[in-house]
């Protein structure tokens, strides 16, 4: 399941929670899953508040948001990578009211390993977890 976590200056998001639903929801629809709960359930943002104290740019900047997309492998093409990387550093840049932090969100996309999966304790490979959707689809 998609997870992504959101490093930021303390206060510059005004609802952390509201950015974390709106990040969770974009990754699902740009990796085109079906709106299941094992989905809903489990696809997550956190937004982490830091002490401008404590990240710089090489250049002594603070004014940087730093978010970590964690997804499974081959679940984003190149162009659902470049659509969701564009929508999250506008999400971002929309929750702490800044059009221009648009252009200073570093977002990392990172594919789990096979087997780096793990939901209610147990640890699937990509193949497990569409083998699972399909049964939940067809219990449907």
């Amino acid at each position: 399941m998609p997870m992504i976590d959101v490093y930021a200056a303390k206060g510059l998001i005004k609802d952390r929670k509201a950015l974390a639903q709106e990040l969770a929801q974009a990754i699902m629809r740009w990796e085109k899953v079906p709106v299941i709960p094992f989905f809903t359930d489990n696809t997550a943002a956190f937004v982490h508040e830091l002490d401008a104290e404590s990240f710089s740019s090489a250049g002594g900047s603070t004014d940087h948001v730093r978010v970590a997309v964690t997804t499974n492998a081959g679940a984003l093409n190149r162009e659902q990578q470049l659509g969701l990387v564009k929508e999250i550093s506008e999400l971002v840049a929309s929750a702490a009211g800044d059009p221009s932090l648009a252009e200073r969100t570093w977002v990392a996309l990172t594919e789990a390993v096979p087997g780096g999966w793990g939901i209610g304790g147990h640890s699937y490979t990509n193949e497990e977890l569409v083998q699972h959707v399909r049964e939940l689809l067809a219990k449907a």
